[in-house]
């Protein structure tokens, strides 16, 4: 939904969508020049190595049972609050607990796969890799590509070519997405769930909001949650810095009514592409097929012009009118651990909703941290690490707590350079894209691991005085934090946690940090070797 996709886009910003385009852009360039080498068996070699596609919902659903990673559900469950309380229960346990599997959800036709996403484990079979940081090297090589000066380097530069040519969608006629089209839309017959005790309603939580920029024709794939009002209408929930929010506005300005498709399933890849950080005018679905190895087929709807992944489970056409009166959304359960109070939205209209003959309904659900929003992303700032780090070279690493329900905290470890070097990079980060609603930004130094929260609030407590160290400023904030003295606008503290140097103010010499030489921690782990035998 729209709050996951706004927390996982803190690792966005103006220079994604650049570096982007320039990677898409090198793939094809470097395979018109590397094809003169002739060497298309390298091809196979380079695909093996790892990353998969997955041809449905259905088909990571058996991936995750053959790993150990899913629990089914037989009997009957009502996603009228029992799932949600089901799923929160297995969210909280140790490392995410696992995928569940509800096969008989009451009132409808068709099982839900929910908290797919929720563990590292399953972030990373999801995106088809061992270890989510395997893309993040990946990815950070691509970066730091040359062109070739070698033989040798040219045929290194082909594996970069041949992974970014998925990267393009392609269009095809058909799909399995469209294999039942229902007689007359309703979408009581799917699995939608009221999570909350105090939500306005059903939620579809997992969407696949596609929509189109009237002028440029650029795709928007959006996550953004639809409150069902009745079988045929639902709201749109799109906020005020959602692209997809820019489209109904354009669409508005030129008087004409606003198509939408929404799809549910398909490669859990997409949904992930779809909350990931790349700015406005950068296709989700060209990141899906980076991801994967392979390019995304997209089938046009029956009523409409858009397209949508051929293989997914789900397809809901329709349109938003952005001449009628925007009505009251919500209140929801939202990331925060409190509710979303109602605001006005527009509302989308079903016109025909499609389906595969073995279709899942993918959903999950937020509230008190940690959820399955959580690794999600995690997952999204591991993979795009290596682009903050082309901005700002000193940044060793990014944690976003679940406890700061990522808009809330940010804690940044830096090689420091030179005096109030971690004010530079405050400011820096709260000029990136989404990185803007941050409220707490905590830099540390390099040799603190940033996702061990003990060692974070050790260092945070200890090298702080607060009068020198703290920074307050204002700016935008995220529409969906309650605590805001106005909706979208407050303020932000930004901590210095590192060491100080000289030249930094009121600073007195600086103490080592007390660690035990490494000549006595290696005799003593020898001693313990043979003390223990």
């Amino acid at each position: 939904m729209d709050d996951i996709r706004s927390r996982v886009r803190h690792s966005s910003g103006c220079d994604l969508g650049t570096t982007w385009s320039r990677l898409v852009g090198l793939g094809f360039e470097t395979t018109e020049f590397i094809c003169r080498f002739q060497v298309s068996v390298v091809c196979v070699l380079v695909l093996s190595i790892y990353g998969m596609a997955y041809d449905s919902l259905r088909d990571f659903v058996q991936k995750l049972a053959a790993a150990g990673e899913l629990k089914r559900i037989p009997v009957e469950v009502d996603p009228v609050l029992e799932i949600t309380e089901i799923a929160d229960r297995e969210m909280k346990l140790p490392r995410g607990g696992q995928a569940l599997l509800f096969e008989k959800c009451k009132g409808a036709q068709f099982p839900l796969l929910i908290n797919a996403y929720g563990s590292t484990k399953r972030m990373a079979l999801a995106l088809g890799v061992e270890n989510v940081d395997d893309i993040a090297q990946e990815l950070g090589g691509l970066l730091k590509a040359k062109p070739p000066t070698s033989f040798k380097e040219a045929i290194a530069l082909l594996g970069t070519a041949l992974e970014l040519r998925h990267a393009k969608p392609k269009s095809v006629k058909s799909g399995p997405c469209q294999e039942v089209v229902q007689p007359g839309p309703d979408l009581a017959a799917l699995p939608i769930q009221k999570c909350w005790p105090q939500d306005a309603g059903r939620f579809i939580c997992l969407p696949l909001v596609i929509t189109r920029d009237p002028d440029t024709g650029a795709r928007n794939v959006g996550c953004y949650r639809m409150q069902m009002i009745d079988g045929r209408t639902t709201f749109m929930h799109w906020q005020l810095h959602k692209t997809g929010a820019r489209h109904w506005r354009r669409y508005r300005e030129l008087k004409k009514r606003m198509p939408v498709a929404v799809a549910l399933g398909g490669d859990p890849v997409y949904a992930f592409a779809a909350t990931a950080p790349l700015p406005d005018g950068i296709d989700e679905m060209m990141l899906a097929g980076y991801l994967r190895k392979k390019s995304v087929e997209m089938v046009k709807c029956g009523t409409n012009d858009l397209e949508v992944p051929a293989d997914c489970d789900f397809v809901l056409e329709g349109y938003v009118d952005p001449e009628e009166k925007l009505d009251l959304e919500g209140p929801f359960g939202d990331h925060t651990g409190y509710y979303t109070l109602p605001e006005p939205y527009p509302k989308f209209h079903v016109e025909r909703i499609t389906h595969r003959r073995d279709a899942v309904y993918p959903s999950t659900i937020v509230g008190m941290p940690p959820m399955e929003d959580f690794y999600m992303g995690t997952a999204s700032v591991r993979i795009f690490l290596p682009v903050f780090q082309m901005n700002f070279n000193e940044i060793v690493d990014i944690a976003l707590p679940a406890e700061g329900v990522f808009h809330n905290l940010v804690v940044v470890s830096i090689k420091k350079q030179f005096p109030y070097h971690a004010m530079k990079v405050m400011h820096g980060l709260w000029g990136m894209g989404q990185m803007m609603f941050t409220k707490i930004i905590v830099v540390v130094d390099e040799d603190v691991d940033v996702h061990n929260t003990s060692e974070v609030l050790f260092r945070l407590t200890a090298n702080i005085d607060p009068d020198r160290d703290i920074i307050f400023t204002k700016g935008p904030a995220d529409v969906l934090d309650h605590a805001t003295p106005v909706m979208g606008f407050g303020s932000k503290i930004g901590i210095d946690a590192t060491h100080k140097i000289k030249g930094e103010a009121n600073s007195r010499a600086w103490p080592p940090i007390i660690k035990m030489d490494e000549g006595v921690k290696k005799r003593v782990d020898e001693l313990l070797r043979h003390a223990t035998r």
